[in-house]
């Protein structure tokens, strides 16, 4: 049974509604001005307001603000009682929020209609919000299958740690780090294009292929070859990914990496703040996935002890700052130049970066992967 309130002062025409209302089946509230009819439907949380707009303490207009304002009363359909015939009121009342308007004298006839309608409308929305609540929860779960396969920290011989945050949406941001052998530490970073649950499934199918691949220590540039051949966007609904991919060697201290379309992994060495270079380590190359003959490269650097690589998708800089412009990558390895001698914890830096958004949110999910070669 759905839940009606009627708000007006005129005592006659409350009771007017309410018996030809209920004569239709509805449950019906009264209340006899605007305030006191807000806190009725705080209470009833009612499916249509029927609200007069001419009322004594708060009209018409301010009761609908109020309601409109309300998350838990904001989708209740509000018909606005009125005797004002003006294209100019009813814009007014539009602008306010009314859903419909129903004019003095009241046409019962057309008051049943209209509350009809309104009562559609309002199941229809109902209907959405739970579709909505059902898929929000869905995605969440998806979003906690992607976390469960990412690898827990490592502490040693090589320090690492990680951060993944999905956006709302759900996206396609995977990594992973293992050792193949005792002196072959790899570790990747990957981003697929778009968002939703086809970006995390590609991401997912994604990890399963490469760590398939664990028998053997290959170039980077050969894994990256390989994967353009095995992911062609032609066969993935159009998608394509970024991703960086790397493996260090502790006997020689030497890390060989390769890039398709990732922004660069950036390495920071030195003893003091003030002496820190950071290294951005990237080669050419095309998302995987774009065209089935690219080439790609390796390229190595040596890695001094005490030193920090970061990896990361560009979820953590690309979103605009309080100025409206782009925050970007130079400003985000300027923050990591300051975080490195002074705290190393991603949830910090992760705070840190957020009070650099506008939004204080990230629209895009974002990975951080921190790792210290001691």
């Amino acid at each position: 049974m759905y839940r009606i309130l009627i708000i007006d002062d005129d005592p006659v025409t409350r009771l007017m509604l309410r018996r030809n209302l209920k004569r239709q089946g509805y449950a019906v509230d009264l209340a006899p001005n605007g305030q006191e009819g807000f806190r009725t439907a705080q209470t009833t949380h009612p499916a249509l307001i029927i609200c007069d707009w001419n009322m004594p303490v708060w009209d018409g207009l301010e009761v609908c603000r109020r309601l409109k304002a309300d998350p838990q009363l904001s989708t209740s359909f509000f018909i606005l009682l009125t005797a004002r015939g003006d294209v100019s009121d009813r814009v007014v009342g539009l602008d306010t929020g009314a859903d419909e308007f129903l004019a003095k004298p009241i046409e019962m006839t057309e008051l049943k209609a209209r509350v009809r309608a309104g009562l559609r409308l309002y199941q229809l929305n109902q209907d959405l919000q739970t579709q909505t609540q059902l898929l929000e929860a869905e995605l969440a779960e998806a979003a906690a299958y992607v976390r469960s396969l990412l690898p827990p920290p490592l502490t040693s011989p090589v320090a690492i740690e990680s951060i993944y945050v999905p956006s709302r949406q759900l996206g396609g941001d995977c990594f992973n780090y293992y050792w193949i052998t005792p002196d072959a530490l790899v570790f990747y970073l990957l981003d697929v294009s778009g968002h939703g649950v086809g970006a995390a499934l590609l991401s997912i199918s994604v990890l399963h292929w490469l760590r398939s691949r664990t028998v053997d220590v290959e170039p980077p540039h050969k894994v990256l070859q390989a994967l353009n051949q095995a992911f062609q966007m032609s066969h993935q609904d159009q998608k394509y990914f970024t991703i960086w991919y790397g493996v260090y060697h502790p006997s020689t201290q030497e890390l060989v990496y390769a890039s398709a379309g990732h922004p660069p992994a950036v390495l920071l060495s030195g003893h003091s703040a003030e002496s820190i270079q950071p290294l951005r380590l990237k080669t050419p190359g095309l998302p995987i996935g774009m065209f089935p003959d690219l080439e790609y490269g390796s390229d190595h650097c040596p890695i001094a002890a005490n030193s920090t690589l970061y990896l990361f998708s560009d979820g953590i800089y690309d979103f605009p700052s309080a100025n409206d412009r782009p925050w970007g990558l130079d400003a985000f390895i300027q923050l990591l130049q300051t975080q490195t001698h002074t705290d190393t914890n991603l949830t910090n830096l992760l705070t840190q970066t957020q009070h650099r958004c506008a939004q204080q949110t990230f629209e895009d999910d974002l990975s951080l992967v921190h790792i210290h070669f001691p």
